[in-house]
């Protein structure tokens, strides 16, 4: 120290020659094997290896080098009074010091300042400050910039960066090397595409104070576990990142399982998260296991609980019983369905829990305005909810066309409501016409329900069978079809499974 205070005591001195200088160099070069002697004999002058920590402007324009970046060496006694003047500061700024009692801090004004100012410039306010003080901890050169150059170097836009830094000030005291990158590389091997990097750390910024081998390993290792496809694991992550916080034991595990006694297998429970991960997030007691006992209580078979969930997973985590209220009521007093009728409703089609009633009038009122009987209308929409959802346009034209082209009575159309449910250019014509070339008249059901397959089959005469009701939904299969027995598990996918995907969809 000694030695070290003698060598500053030459490079202050003002009036010294140049041959002194060099002398007293040489000399300090002796009791320290490890200095180099700068080429330079003028020690005002920057020295080249401190070069890239000069003063002037970075490459980031807003994020210039502080101008000092340290403070004098003090003891004990000075220390105390540095601390009081630098708090006394931060006081007059309307920042709350209490918290910094222990925090080794600058030793100038000059220097906190310059942390304020720059934290200021990253659109940070006093109050925000005031809410994380321990960021006035963290050097601008060693901690600030390094971590701002990072984050947005993986996709957080610069205008981002203040909110960002508001809602996970932590950030600042991490390492660069040791801490964000790992997290980053981790994320990339979970097949989150880099675009996306940014925006999942946008949403879920703790996760880069996460470790790698707790609990984000340990909720991907369960989820694949259930059935997730791996491969599905990183959109799910862009989705809801928020599922790598989650805890097995007490948040994961018990959702899965609660759903899985409902009836849901596994498989298909792993088909629903893929699609919508957020379902992880609904509280188990005070959303989940409520809004179940609500479809109970207004009328949905505990049978059905399974179908109803897999149809529609957003109806686990709606705020339900004021909805069913709503809709219930609206049922009985527009389309005169009582409750019970409701309750089927509910079972064949969940979505139309969430449907605006402005949406589900206009298909109503189409059918009642074609001289349909409301009671036919209600008989219909029980049969066939989707009917509520389709577009009154569609309906129009399928409709002229069944009574102008086709000829039929109207109450084919309350038998079979299903009809406007499908596509009039490529299922609807060009089937009636092949029946209209045979001479075949038959019910819309025998024309319309069935695969494109079965249909040639039923005009070649080599399949048979009784009309029944249209397609149902089973847990772990397919959609089962009149004549199931004889399907081969090969058959294409017919248009009824196609509508049930849409049906699902909305």
């Amino acid at each position: 120290m000694h030695t070290r205070r003698k060598f500053l005591y030459f490079f202050s001195t003002h009036n010294i020659s140049q041959s002194r200088i060099s002398h007293q160099l040489n000399a300090f070069s002796q009791l320290n094997p490890f200095y180099e002697t700068p080429k330079t004999l003028n020690p005002f002058r920057v020295l080249p290896q401190y070069a890239p920590f000069s003063t002037q402007a970075s490459k980031f324009p807003e994020y210039e080098m502080p101008t000092v970046t340290w403070g004098v060496i003090q003891g004990r006694k000075e220390k105390l009074v540095s601390r009081v003047i630098v708090f006394d500061y931060l006081k007059g700024l309307g920042i709350i010091p209490d918290e910094l009692q222990d925090l080794e801090l600058p030793s100038t004004v000059e220097v906190m300042r310059e942390r304020v100012e720059f934290l200021m410039k990253l659109g940070l306010t006093v109050d925000d400050i005031n809410e994380y003080p321990l960021m006035l901890g963290c050097s601008v050169r060693k901690n600030i910039i390094p971590v701002l150059g990072y984050l947005e170097k993986i996709g957080i836009p610069r205008s981002k960066l203040g909110e960002f830094i508001n809602s996970y000030p932590q950030v600042l005291h991490a390492s660069v090397i040791v801490e964000l990158v790992p997290v980053v590389r981790f994320l990339r091997g979970l097949d989150v595409e880099k675009d996306d990097i940014g925006y999942v750390l946008q949403k879920y910024p703790e996760l880069l104070g996460f470790k790698l081998e707790g609990t984000m390993s340990t909720s991907v290792a369960y989820l694949v576990s259930v059935g997730v496809n791996p491969r599905d694991i990183g959109p799910m992550v862009t989705q809801y990142p928020y599922l790598l916080g989650m805890r097995v034991g007490t948040v994961i595990k018990p959702m899965v399982d609660y759903l899985v006694s409902l009836g849901l297998l596994k498989k298909i429970l792993a088909r629903m998260l893929e699609k919508r991960a957020y379902i992880l997030g609904y509280d188990l007691e005070e959303t989940v296991k409520p809004n179940v006992d609500c479809l109970i209580s207004f009328g949905v078979r505990r049978e059905c609980l399974a179908s109803v969930i897999a149809q529609y997973p957003q109806i686990i985590g709606l705020p339900l019983k004021a909805k069913l209220s709503s809709q219930q009521y609206f049922f009985s007093l527009k389309l005169k369905i009582d409750p019970e009728g409701f309750a089927r409703v509910m079972e064949k089609m969940p979505q139309v829990v969430s449907l605006h009633q402005n949406v589900i009038m206009k298909p109503v009122e189409f059918l009642i305005g074609r001289g349909i009987p409301a009671s036919d209308v209600a008989s219909m929409v029980i049969k066939c909810p989707q009917l509520v959802a389709v577009r009154v346009e569609l309906m129009k034209i399928s409709y002229y066309f069944f009574k102008s082209e086709m000829g039929r009575p109207m109450n084919e159309l309350v038998e079979f409501p299903e009809y406007f449910t499908y596509s009039l250019e490529s299922r609807i014509k060009p089937r009636y016409q092949r029946l209209k070339s045979k001479g075949i008249r038959c019910s819309l059901n025998w024309m319309l329900n069935c695969s494109d397959q079965r249909f040639e089959e039923r005009l070649q005469g080599n399949y048979i069978e009784t009309e029944s009701v249209g397609p149902s939904f089973n847990m772990g299969g397919k959609l089962d079809l009149p004549g199931n027995a004889i399907v081969s598990d090969d058959e294409e996918e017919s248009d009824d499974e196609v509508l049930y995907r849409r049906t699902v969809s909305l």
